[in-house]
C-alpha cells in the first residue's frame, strides 16, 4: 500500500507538472499575441554584437602540445590574450611602417618577416621567422610561388 501511495503521488506530481507546463506555454503564447503588430515602415533593427577576436583556442592548443596535463585559469588566459594581442599590434604597426617606407600599398610576407625580425629579440626572431616560413609553405601548397620567392 505504501508503494502504491508513492506511485500515485509521483503520477499526480507528473500530471500537475505537465499541466503547469501547458499553462505556462499558453500564457507565454498569449503574451506574445498581445504585442502590437509591427508596421512595415517601422522595422526593428537588430544590434550586431561587437566583434571580438579571441586567441584562446589557439593558446589552449599550443599549451596542450607543450604540456598535455597542464590547464590554464581564466585570469592567465586573459593575460595571454593581452600578450598575443599586443604582439600582433606591434608586428602589424611595424609592417605597416615598412610597407609605407617602400611606397607599397600592400603588406606582404616580406614586410611581415622584416617586422618580426625588428620586433622580436635575437633567437626568438629566428624561431618565429622559421615557423612563419613553414606556415606560409603549408598554406600556399608545399612550395608555391609566394613561399618560394620570400621564404
Amino acid at each position: 500500500q505504501a508503494a502504491f501511495a508513492q506511485v500515485s503521488l509521483f503520477l499526480a506530481a507528473a500530471v500537475s507538472c505537465q499541466n503547469l507546463s501547458l499553462l505556462l506555454n499558453m500564457s507565454l503564447k498569449e503574451k506574445k499575441a498581445k504585442l502590437p503588430p509591427v508596421a512595415d515602415g517601422d522595422k526593428v533593427k537588430k544590434r550586431k554584437k561587437a566583434s571580438f577576436t579571441s586567441y584562446g583556442t589557439y593558446i589552449h592548443k599550443v599549451l596542450k602540445q607543450v604540456h598535455p596535463t597542464l590547464r590554464i585559469s581564466n585570469q592567465a588566459m586573459k593575460v595571454m590574450e593581452s600578450c598575443v594581442g599586443d604582439t600582433f599590434e606591434r608586428i602589424a604597426t611595424e609592417a605597416g611602417k615598412l610597407s609605407r617606407r617602400g611606397k607599397s600599398h600592400t603588406m606582404g610576407t616580406r614586410e611581415i618577416q622584416s617586422a618580426v625580425r625588428l620586433v622580436f629579440p635575437g633567437e626568438l626572431s629566428r624561431h618565429a621567422v622559421s615557423e612563419g616560413c613553414k606556415a606560409v609553405m603549408a598554406y600556399s601548397g608545399k612550395g608555391g610561388d609566394v613561399a618560394a620567392s620570400e621564404g
